[in-house]
């Protein structure tokens, strides 16, 4: 019965993340307040134990970078972080990298590879101010899930690209940190006979694709990912969210939680997600990738409607013969 009330729980709440698709966007989250956390996060002398996260997905999405065979003479890599991107990105792949931040110390802390040239620029993703058509790639890794204004965000992003320009991009999904929310959630309604917004909302990965189109991207390419990690309790995973700088941020965040609430949450997530006779909890991180292009005069197109040759029910009398492939006469 907890089970299905947590997940219950986790579902509504969820769904306010998707206010941000209304025309008129709503600040769910406090943009100062997490420049601020990203900044006590990057000067921490233990910063580095942190990245374990944050490294793993940036290596991955650079990989997808690699994946297009062509050389990108501009690219930005908006919300930085500490490089998690641009330690992987090689010069021959990328002339010239700009990467952007509202940290400073986070965007000091930034370095790239051997050869590669950077720029870096002291901006809000919400605030992209990229010259028109000036970008052959833009990549994000973990950032645009603190964005307010998601489709404008978005809009920006194609606005900066040059026709046939590459958006790629990585952010937590809905379902991520869902054993958090639940618990607390649980043990708060439970003692306080109400809850409160212990965790951000995410964004969904079904509303992803609606934003990329609304922002005019075309071919897009949208998948997702979990990874799953262990911590000895609630508390060493609510430890290592805040030294990655992914601690709550929403303007309707609580204050203060209580010690009894953090105990009853603690003790709820051991016996909700926890493993028989195994130490420790997991915890789930829901990876959203996505690919989207500006259109271009180069791009393949769709044939136009009925210039089709051969129909649907004709494709089992189809076969190969002498390198032609030919249609059954009798058929």
């Amino acid at each position: 019965m907890l089970k299905t009330c947590a997940k219950h729980l986790t579902n509504n709440y969820g769904t306010m993340r998707c206010l941000s698709m209304q025309p008129s966007h709503m600040n769910i989250f406090d943009r100062n307040a997490k420049r601020l956390q990203k900044e006590r996060a990057a000067l921490n002398q233990d910063v580095a134990l942190y990245d374990y996260l944050k490294e793993e997905v940036g290596f991955r999405l650079s990989d997808r970078v690699f994946d297009i065979k062509r050389e990108f003479k501009t690219a930005a890599d908006i919300g930085c972080n500490r490089g998690y991107i641009s330690k992987h990105i090689l010069a021959e792949c990328v002339e010239h990298l700009t990467l952007t931040d509202t940290s400073a110390s986070m965007l000091e802390q930034a370095q790239g590879t051997p050869g590669l040239r950077m720029s870096k620029l002291l901006q809000d993703e919400e605030q992209l101010d990229f010259e028109e058509n000036s970008m052959d790639l833009i990549i994000s890794s973990l950032s645009l899930h603190w964005v307010n204004d998601l489709p404008g965000c978005f809009a920006r992003i194609k606005r900066s690209l040059k026709p046939d320009g590459v958006f790629i991009a990585s952010l937590f999904g809905g379902d991520t940190l869902y054993e958090l929310r639940s618990s607390l959630q649980l043990a708060e309604l439970e003692r306080k006979g109400g809850i409160a917004p212990h965790v951000s909302p995410f964004t969904q990965i079904r509303d992803i694709g609606s934003l990329l189109n609304r922002a005019g991207f075309t071919m897009l390419t949208i998948d997702t990912d979990e990874i799953v990690i262990g911590y000895p309790s609630m508390f060493e995973l609510m430890w290592d969210l805040k030294g990655m700088a992914e601690n709550n941020a929403a303007f309707n965040r609580p204050a203060h939680l209580s010690r009894e609430t953090l105990m009853a949450a603690s003790a709820i997530y051991k016996e909700l997600y926890g493993k028989p006779n195994e130490e420790g909890v997991p915890a789930t991180f829901q990876i959203i990738y996505l690919v989207g292009w500006k259109p271009g005069p180069n791009q393949p197109q769709p044939l136009p409607r009925g210039t089709a040759d051969v129909s649907l029910k004709d494709l089992g009398n189809i076969f190969e013969k002498g390198g032609k492939i030919k249609i059954d006469a009798e058929s």
